[in-house]
């Protein structure tokens, strides 16, 4: 099989796994080296449906030993299959850079013959770039669970960031459609990355130099809506894996239907909406102050999707509206629906110099459109109803202020999800 075969093969196989970012790394280039992963050395371009399309992402091989119900490259689905050779990806990397085509490389790979194996496999490949090719661009590279954690220590010398992809939300779901797959496999590599980290900062503190061990974190992904779990399971295991792991980006990946297994939840298309609905909840932990108990309740597990989570949680806690933007501290400032983080900022700031009035909010990036029916302006209520939450969502549902009502098309030119917070 030839180089361009391959390439169509495993560049098409790496378009299920979202966990890729090419930012975050403090990599510079050195004398006689080629490319640069620090801040101003890398470009970001995005495709349609908001993935990365700025490194090369690809497979080392498709070629697999499990057979994960919910895998395009399980060893039982009947696909093309090709396999690389270190030589060979680190050639068409270093090749595709010099050409401009990418400015770093996302290497992930199915699981041949042995997790030691592939991962030695994945190491081969990026030890070439960096010592041989002397490449200091970006590279994301996948740790395979199962791997010996002494291998994975070795690609983190390597790496500008790792993934340890969990997959699914619950260890019953795992032991359902991945049998072959355990709890253990998947967090023990996690876990020692993050003691490494952990070691790397401390050393930092007592030694001018060391070494780097993956300097842009690690990251991880779900699958959304191949199993029953509610959003409320999904959202509070990302924030404990943000807790106890210090990950950079929990990304999740609606789920293509490449299966007709019956233990597979039955879905006709991606829920695109849901999987939007869970990167904006995952903002608001990380950003807003929020925890994972507040925006879902056992009562209420689930997402109502024509709402954003900030005014689903709002709508709950109506009780606590209207804000006075004058007087309100910073913290409920961000609990506004409308107001984020920057705004929320200049708020603070700009009322020390005066009381700030209706017309001056909008010159400081607040949505009026939203926050208007949960704030105060000098004590007067601007909203076109009474704080109720029939009447505040009809208001917030109409045609003309409709937020992302319905599925939507992930051929839509405008659906970057993933990559756009979107949370005010």
């Amino acid at each position: 099989m030839d180089l361009l075969e391959k390439i169509r093969i495993l560049a098409d196989a790496a378009k299920y796994d979202v966990s890729c970012s090419s930012s975050g790394s403090d990599r510079e280039n050195k004398n006689g080296g080629i490319g640069n992963a620090s801040f101003y050395g890398i470009c970001h371009s995005w495709s349609e449906d908001g993935r990365c399309i700025s490194l090369l992402k690809i497979l080392f091989t498709n070629i697999c030993i499990y057979d994960c119900s919910y895998c395009v490259n399980r060893c039982s689905n009947d696909v093309e299959r090709a396999l690389f050779t270190p030589e060979e990806l680190a050639d068409i990397t270093i090749n595709f850079y010099r050409r401009n085509y990418i400015e770093g490389l996302f290497l992930s790979s199915a699981v041949y013959k042995s997790p030691d194996y592939t991962m030695e496999l994945l190491i081969k490949t990026v030890k070439k770039l960096r010592e041989e090719y002397n490449f200091n661009g970006y590279i994301h590279l996948k740790a395979i669970p199962g791997a010996d954690v002494n291998l994975i220590r070795m690609a983190g010398l390597y790496a500008d960031r790792m993934s340890v992809n969990i997959e699914l939300p619950s260890e019953r779901s795992l032991k359902l459609l991945a049998p072959q797959k355990t709890k253990e496999s998947i967090i023990k590599p996690m876990s020692f990355i993050h003691n490494q980290l952990l070691e790397k900062s401390e050393s930092k503190k007592l030694m001018r130099h060391t070494y780097k061990f993956v300097p842009a974190g690690q990251t991880t992904q779900l699958i959304i809506g191949a199993t029953p779990e509610s959003d409320r399971t999904i959202l509070k295991l990302s924030e404990n894996l943000y807790k106890y792991y210090d990950l950079k980006r929990v990304y999740y990946s609606a789920y293509i239907p490449v299966s007709d297994d019956s233990n597979i939840s039955k879905v006709t298309s991606p829920p695109l909406l849901r999987e939007h609905r869970l990167y904006q909840a995952d903002w608001l932990l990380r950003y807003y102050n929020f925890k994972a108990d507040e925006l879902l309740t056992e009562e209420e597990p689930n997402f109502d999707v024509s709402l954003d989570p900030k005014i689903n949680w709002a709508m709950k806690n109506l009780n606590l509206f209207p804000v006075e933007v004058n007087t309100a501290d910073y913290n409920m400032l961000l609990r506004v629906p409308g107001i984020g983080v920057r705004t929320a900022k200049r708020i603070v700031s700009a009322r020390k110099a005066s009381s700030l009035n209706y017309d001056s909010l909008k010159k400081l990036g607040v949505v009026l459109k939203r926050a208007k029916y949960f704030i105060t302006c000098n004590g007067k209520y601007y909203g076109e109803c009474e704080i109720e939450k029939d009447k505040i969502k009809n208001k917030l549902t109409t045609n003309k202020n409709r937020i992302l009502d319905g599925q939507l098309s992930i051929f839509d030119v405008n659906n970057t999800l993933k990559n756009l917070p979107i949370i005010v």
